[in-house]
């Protein structure tokens, strides 16, 4: 048992070796430890929980190497070792003794390395006669072909200077450096459309056009001073959304430093989200007319726009009160809430900031301030979670919702037409909502520091859907 005291007298130390199973070693231990002339009645046996203590045997008495020759991190007792330090025979070990020892270790060294440098002679003996033997059949060979070679009179020299292929210049020096960069992409429109979600080159120089000069003017986060080029730091936003790709993956591609991509993610979605806010994107009524569906016109022509409100994880957050607030019972998670109004010809014309995942659709809408931006006679198609017609009767708009069932046992057909109506047309704003998730930004947890971007990253994402072409056909 490892509890157990030291068999030898005098100590008390607990743990230890336990006796060896050869009886001739056995016997060199109780001879040892002063255990075999103590015969008081009958001779005493080591038992299966007897040990004698590390304290009672030397450094040289344990393993230092594997049996493979690695350094073990346990030493292990050899099995002829024989406990020798106790408190009656404490005597140092002669010098003669360890001169000897020493002397025949340099002694067994020596023989090794010798035995070692007469491989190596007879490997490059052999080495060299394979090399001479292939040198001569070269020669051979060579002496046969310039013989049946005829002799050319005239020979010309070449002066040009050879390349250098040593040395490096700053050009190709740089081609090998060089990152990520939408320059390469001018002319691989899937590649852009993968990275970006943008249909191609053309289309992304028209999207970072739109942002203005201000975009070569900002001023980053912690003072940071990136090293890529503007289009290139746009490109690193746009493909942080679209793919999700970590802080680490995006530093290897651009060949910056996490801190880096990081203080160009933040500092651009403030400044992109700023920038387009400051663009009416609500058309007026002619224009939502203008370009809406056929089938639209005739069925609805009043409607100003389609809402309907969207959901994106969020990790958990660390304070109660935050979980209580981001906490969905729709989802079972922590989410945060937004709320998109797209018109009948499926331009994003309004997005709302990002509230928890328990606030409700309607608390969302009536602080929308989409009171103000619609005109008398216009009207809203939504879906039942937005039940906000008292909040829109008193500027005379009317709000398109199915039919609550409420106290009714059943629905008259009238009814159900309607509704069947309604929800064949207010199914585009969920095409919407679909296309922009695929920004993978929106499908992910978003962690701490994306949480505080929260309305940025997704008024980003469904503002960028403008840009692409329409997914709602002319005769919906």
């Amino acid at each position: 048992m490892p509890g157990s005291c030291c068999a030898v007298f005098g100590c008390c130390h607990r743990g230890g070796h336990t006796f060896p199973k050869d009886k001739k070693i056995r016997n060199q231990w109780r001879r040892a430890i002063k255990r075999d002339s103590f015969k008081p009645i009958r001779p005493w046996w080591p038992t299966a929980s007897s040990l004698v203590c590390k304290a009672h045997f030397l450094d040289s008495d344990y393993e230092e190497k594997s049996v493979l020759g690695f350094k073990v991190n346990k030493k292990k007792l050899k099995k002829t070792a024989v406990p020798s330090q106790f408190a009656w025979s404490k005597v140092e070990p002669s010098s003669p003794a360890l001169s000897r020892e020493k002397r025949l270790k340099e002694r067994n060294e020596k023989r090794r390395l010798e035995k070692e440098e007469v491989k190596q002679d007879e490997c490059r003996k052999g080495e060299s006669a394979e090399n001479d033997a292939v040198v001569q059949d070269l020669n051979l060979a060579m002496q046969v072909d310039i013989e049946s070679v005829p002799v050319i009179q005239e020979v010309h020299i070449q002066t040009d200077p050879l390349p250098n292929y040593s040395t490096c210049t700053s050009e190709t020096q740089t081609e090998s450096n060089r990152g990520f960069t939408i320059e390469d992409f001018k002319t691989d429109s899937a590649g852009v459309h993968y990275y970006t979600g943008l249909q191609d080159y053309l289309t992304f120089s028209d999207v970072l056009a739109s942002l203005g000069p201000s975009a070569f003017k900002l001023t980053y986060l912690h003072g940071v001073r990136p090293s890529i080029c503007v289009p290139d730091q746009f490109f690193l936003t746009v493909i942080k959304c679209r793919r999700y790709t970590p802080n680490f993956e995006l530093s290897r591609m651009f060949k910056i430093s996490e801190s880096e991509v990081y203080c160009i993610f933040v500092t651009w979605m403030r400044f992109m989200s700023l920038q387009w806010r400051e663009v009416d994107i609500w058309p007026s009524r002619d224009c939502v007319s203008f370009y809406a569906p056929s089938d639209f016109k005739r069925n609805f022509p009043t409607t100003r726009t389609i809402l309907d409100g969207f959901e994106f994880p969020v990790k958990k957050p660390k304070a109660p009160t935050a979980q209580q607030v981001t906490f969905s019972t729709y989802k079972n998670r922590n989410t945060a809430k937004s709320v998109v109004g797209v018109t009948p010809g499926g331009l994003v014309s309004y997005m709302s900031c990002a509230y928890g995942g328990s606030t409700s659709d309607r608390q969302i809408a009536e602080r929308s301030g989409l009171t103000r931006r619609t005109d008398p006679g216009d009207a809203i198609m939504v879906d039942k979670g937005f039940d906000i017609q008292d909040t829109f009767a008193p500027v005379d708009v009317t709000i398109n919702i199915p039919t609550f069932f409420r106290k009714k046992n059943r629905m008259s057909g009238k009814s159900v037409l309607r509704d069947r109506k309604i929800s064949s047309k207010r199914v585009h704003v969920e095409r919407i909502i679909g296309l922009g998730k695929t920004y993978k930004i929106l499908t992910q947890p978003l962690n701490q520091t994306e949480m505080t971007l929260a309305s940025n990253i997704a008024f980003v994402c469904f503002m960028l859907l403008n840009f692409r072409k329409c997914i709602i056909p002319s005769s919906a």
